[in-house]
């Protein structure tokens, strides 16, 4: 038993079942025993791989994305440069390489990196040293100026709630205990539920999440973008009204039973991006892959190919295809582009 379990187990014999919105921020995110804020989850030696440490076209392409949109919307000086749940930094390391070159793109730019790990802080420091990114604790701590923001995988590590629709109505999912051990359950039929399509619409039986704390974020950054212009491009795996189960855990790069390991491994849900959409004033829906062949990485990931050959060319062109095939990410993660009314529509985007 982890020391986090075991706090949870203490908790929950003094205080009762948590939901499990609770138990994912107490796992992710518990200032001794967190999953974020005690290690770097990152690439190989971590637990997990994300789309800019698989290839450089990843960031590439979507800073050049940015820069189109800041150039569309009349290049305001100055905006913010923003992503959430930055990682290692590499995502805007990539961005920033790749803009270099647009007329005053980034002399407009100030960086801003919302990130609440202070490990994970240091490692952007020293990828990004040279740029003097400055980090805030909340998306609310952004500045008020037009704001070009980027979050790659950040939705799908937001707390969820999971909600069982029976024969009695609605029943809340919870984290108990059974025989000393952490274990799911369900709490009595509630009064109420969250107003969402996936739950108004959901039959007797059906398992539903949802994701408040991801609501307030897309939220926050939309009212932003409707008062000073911007856009903000959401990168994750999900899909439009899902349902069911979609906890899950991964460690070491394999699943995991997401009460096994409470703070050592990681957590993530599925996105349900309706109702995020719903909150833009105008946005843009559409997979991954079919965004990134629309800016361009077929030709990019051609050019890039010319000086490569063996395992290295090899390498590259599995890149490409995990990054877009339909099999592999290209159809799983999907693009959400939120702008406001009237504006041009996002690059990338048909």
């Amino acid at each position: 038993m982890t020391p986090l379990a075991r706090l949870l187990v203490q908790r929950i014999r003094e205080t009762g079942p948590i939901t499990v919105a609770d138990y994912m921020a107490e796992c992710l995110l518990h200032p001794v025993h967190g999953y974020y804020t005690t290690r770097d989850p990152f690439g190989a030696a971590g637990d997990f791989t994300t789309a800019p440490e698989i290839s450089q076209m990843f960031g590439e392409l979507l800073g050049l994305a940015l820069a189109q949109a800041w150039l569309d919307r009349g290049s305001p000086a100055p905006f913010t440069l923003a992503e959430l749940g930055p990682g290692r930094g590499t995502l805007m390391a990539d961005i920033l390489r790749a803009t270099r070159a647009v007329p005053g793109f980034q002399a407009a730019a100030r960086i801003a990196l919302v990130e609440v790990s202070p490990h994970l802080r240091q490692v952007q420091a020293a990828t990004l040293s040279g740029h003097a990114p400055e980090w805030v604790d909340r998306i609310e701590d952004l500045p008020d100026r037009p704001l070009f923001l980027i979050a790659n995988e950040f939705l799908d590590a937001l707390p969820i709630r999971q909600f069982q629709h029976g024969p009695d109505g609605w029943q809340e999912r919870l984290v108990g205990l059974r025989d000393g051990a952490l274990t799911f359950g369900l709490s009595d039929p509630l009064p109420q539920v969250p107003d969402t399509p996936a739950l108004r619409h959901a039959p007797e039986g059906a398992l539903v999440e949802d994701n408040l704390t991801a609501r307030i974020a897309v939220a926050e950054v939309s009212t932003r973008i409707a008062r000073h212009g911007g856009v903000a491009y959401w990168i994750d795996y999900g899909g439009w009204r899902s349902q069911g189960d979609t906890l899950q855990a991964l460690r070491q790069h394999k699943p995991d039973d997401p009460l096994a390991h409470p703070g050592k491994a990681d957590l993530t849900a599925h996105v349900d991006f309706e109702p995020l959409a719903a909150l833009a004033q105008a946005f843009a829906y559409d997979t991954q892959g079919a965004v990134l062949t629309r800016l361009g990485i077929d030709t990019r990931a051609e050019r890039l190919s010319r000086n490569l050959t063996g395992a290295a060319l090899e390498s590259h062109r599995a890149a490409h295809r995990r990054l877009t095939a339909p099999t592999e990410m290209g159809s799983v993660f999907k693009m959400l582009a939120i702008t406001s009314a009237g504006s041009p529509p996002p690059p990338g985007f048909a």
